[in-house]
């Protein structure tokens, strides 16, 4: 579907990794509706991925950047308003990473030099791209800026581990710049907590397989993929959400307010009569 929301804006992506990313699903709708943007992440992240086909595919620009120095991201905003000939009109922020994850660390023994690593890269990172962009002054009245977030930042989920700490951290960060940037350039800043998602990322979840399957069943409408996220990402970046701010948005086919549903009950039924 091509209804050009995005006609005429100029946009930064992070995090496109591979084309189960759901930065790179969002690139993707984004260039279908007539934006253009910088497609951006690691050095390091870069060299594992895909990102230059999207490139290419999208006929968008690769500029590096870590999003834990800021003299990167300072570049990163001045380069991306040279490539784009303007100011920017909206930003994904789709980073996370916990090193206590990947190691297997639970939480109640965490090695507090991987928890301040993964706080800087999943949570921290989202203050740094927008200070970066105010310092600059490099949005446009009326921009959007929106992190990707996980229902674990409200709710316990086993082995997700610090991960529900950076995510809490984020929607925090997001209704506090968020007054910040609405009161002086009128930008809003929000974040959508996303279904569990079949991305290299999500899958490395200890236990990802459960989690996506008992949010699936809970949920009225399902699980929401990362193609369905994305386009509600570009809803966000349309001028047809121009007065949403500071919120934590729930895609995850209403998974979020559910309690027990007919499946989850009839499931739990069967076991204990087994």
């Amino acid at each position: 579907m091509n209804n050009n929301l995005l006609k005429g804006k100029r946009g930064i992506i992070f995090g496109a990794l591979d084309d189960k990313s759901i930065a790179w699903k969002v690139a993707e709708h984004a260039h279908r509706e007539g934006a253009k943007f910088v497609l951006t992440n690691a050095p390091i992240a870069l060299r594992m991925g895909t990102i230059d086909k999207l490139a290419e595919a999208t006929n968008s620009k690769v500029i590096p950047a870590d999003a834990t120095n800021m003299d990167d991201l300072d570049h990163l905003f001045t380069e991306s308003m040279k490539v784009l000939d303007g100011k920017i009109d909206f930003v994904l922020h789709s980073i996370g990473m916990s090193v206590n994850v990947r190691k297997g660390n639970p939480y109640y023994n965490q090695n507090y030099d991987f928890t301040i690593k993964g706080l800087d890269v999943s949570a921290l990172s989202f203050h740094k791209v927008m200070q970066a962009a105010w310092n600059l002054d490099a949005m446009n009245e009326w921009g959007s800026i929106v992190g990707l977030s996980y229902i674990a930042a409200q709710r316990v989920f086993h082995t997700y581990n610090d991960m529900a700490d950076n995510k809490a951290v984020l929607e925090s960060i997001a209704r506090s710049f968020g007054y910040h940037y609405g009161v002086r350039r009128n930008v809003r800043v929000n974040t959508i907590s996303q279904s569990p998602t079949l991305t290299t990322a999500g899958s490395g979840v200890k236990g990802f397989d459960v989690f996506y399957r008992y949010s699936d069943d809970l949920a009225p409408l399902g699980n929401a993929d990362a193609e369905e996220c994305a386009a509600y990402t570009i809803t966000l970046f349309s001028d047809y959400t121009k007065k949403v701010t500071m919120q934590n948005l729930f895609h995850d086919g209403g998974f979020s307010f559910m309690g027990m549903s007919e499946e989850s009950m009839s499931n739990y039924l069967n076991s204990s009569k087994k």
